[in-house]
């Protein structure tokens, strides 16, 4: 790898009448994402201009929103995203939703740091004062990147845990939220895991059964995702993939947002989902929902 004749490759097929996307989509996707960032730093010494400005510049639309966030560090990338969902018109549940129920909360600490580095606000202030009740308090808790991450499981806890999520949903009028969101919210994987097994025998029913039937709207969908990333990161990402596909038009925001940011983490796991639980391959569902440069690169992100 030389970040001097990559960055010169990119300057070539910018320079001139025409753009080569092709040259483009090929240079960015063979390198991984610390590549990228010493081609952007060696781009702006030895050739003296912003390459992300230039390629902003060349490009246009869902392709470039692509390209520029392969370009954009990891965590920046997360931190945008946020801000564009909160601050955009309208708010994007979803966003917020995905990035919070699916980071680690090491990748949480590093967004807080940035977002407030890079806006001047908190994410939680701006979360608090762009949502509302049980679902913003359940953004809150999911943005402070305080999860468990210890492996220990403890038995008569998980017990009590169930039940009191059988107590606090099924087993009265009404739904006790909070209850919920402690729980859900704050325990570690295993012990989770181990809480949704006991209680399917308790509630006879599985524990996402219980919320889509307790709650509804954005809460139940942040809960339903932190109940899925814990069973299965990968299968969580593949059904946001096939929802941002399916049927009439394509939500891009999503599309692009998943491949960029799961390309180099897990994008052969949510592959293998995918084609496990719709039949079909992310590759042939990319290929028919999109087009021209921007399908081009999508499937060279997907390796297929």
């Amino acid at each position: 790898f030389s970040a001097e004749q990559e960055a010169q490759a990119l300057r070539k097929a910018m320079k001139g009448f025409g753009t080569d996307e092709d040259a483009i989509i090929e240079t960015l996707t063979k390198l991984n994402i610390s590549q990228r960032q010493q081609v952007l730093i060696t781009y702006k010494s030895t050739i003296g201009r912003d390459l992300i400005d230039d390629l902003k510049s060349e490009l246009s639309g869902n392709f470039e929103r692509v390209i520029v966030g392969l370009m954009t560090p990891t965590t920046m990338y997360d931190v945008h995203e946020l801000r564009r969902a909160l601050k955009g018109a309208g708010t994007d549940e979803g966003c917020l939703i995905e990035i919070l129920a699916s980071r680690t909360n090491a990748e949480i600490r590093h967004i807080n740091e940035n977002y407030k580095l890079q806006y001047g606000s908190t994410l939680e202030d701006d979360i608090v004062s762009d949502t509302s009740s049980m679902f913003r308090r359940v953004l809150v808790s999911l943005a402070t990147g305080n999860r468990d991450e210890g492996t220990f499981v403890d038995e008569a806890l998980a017990q009590q845990d169930a039940q009191c999520l059988y107590e606090a949903g099924e087993k009265k009028w009404g739904t006790d939220e909070v209850q919920f969101m402690s729980i859900l919210c704050t325990r570690n994987r295993c012990h989770l895991l181990r809480v949704f097994d006991v209680y399917r025998v308790i509630a006879n029913k599985d524990i996402t059964e219980s919320i889509k039937s307790e709650m509804s709207g954005d809460l139940e969908d942040a809960l339903l995702a932190v109940v899925k990333c814990l069973r299965n990161k990968p299968a969580y990402f593949a059904e946001r993939l096939y929802r941002s596909m399916k049927g009439l038009g394509t939500d891009d925001s999503t599309l692009i947002r998943v491949m960029v940011s799961r390309s180099e983490i897990d994008m052969l796991y949510i592959r293998r989902e995918f084609q496990a639980m719709y039949g079909k391959s992310l590759h042939s569902f990319i290929k028919g929902d999109c087009s021209g440069d921007y399908r081009k690169v999508l499937l060279r992100l997907c390796g297929g």
